[in-house]
């Protein structure tokens, strides 16, 4: 049967029958030489890992990625200095076409405005041909209305004297009376 002091002993002694000590494996001093030898050389293959290949590969992209964003920024200025002159050229061409179109506009109202005078004065003309045609007529219409007039005042007056008087009136007689009075 064990005792309690031989079950101490066994609890202190590692599996392969080396004793146990209470110290962290990586701090205990029995065993730093070879940790620091192993360090440096974990140290110096991870160095030469990242010296040869990582990085040179990390710079590479790097480098591209510069290059890449640099000639896209190059190409961007490019374009935009192609869109400035773009716009320059069109505001230049918008500026000419309004020019254009203002002469064109102007131009039209002057010809617009003289064929306006040449209508007015060939209505002109026409209404004074058209209004010397109807005076003309009316002057003509007038004259017959007078005579007209002359021979029914012959006759109103030789019905109204044979009425008062009875007798029938000398047609000279009435034409002199008639001629005296003039209506306007």
């Amino acid at each position: 049967m064990a005792t309690s002091s031989d079950s101490h002993s066994a609890g202190t002694q590692a599996h392969g029958g080396a004793p146990h000590s209470d110290v962290f494996p990586p701090f205990d001093t029995n065993h730093f030489s070879s940790q620091l030898l192993w360090l440096a050389l974990t140290f110096g293959a991870l160095y030469l890992l990242m010296s040869r290949v990582a990085l040179p590969r990390i710079a590479g992209i790097l480098e591209n990625r510069q290059d890449t964003i640099s000639g896209d920024l190059d190409y961007s200025v490019t374009l935009q200095k192609q869109a400035e002159e773009a716009g320059a050229l069109c505001q230049d061409m918008i500026a000419g076409a309004r020019a254009r179109a203002q002469a064109l506009a102007e131009e039209t109202h002057i010809r617009l405005a003289h064929e306006a005078v040449e209508q007015r004065k060939t209505l002109e003309q026409d209404l004074h041909e058209r209004l010397a045609a109807a005076e003309a007529r009316i002057s003509e219409a007038k004259a017959r209305a007078m005579h007209n007039v002359e021979e029914i005042a012959a006759e109103a007056a030789t019905a109204i004297v044979q009425q008062l008087t009875g007798k029938t009136p000398d047609a000279s007689s009435i034409a002199s009376a008639i001629s005296t009075v003039k209506i306007a």
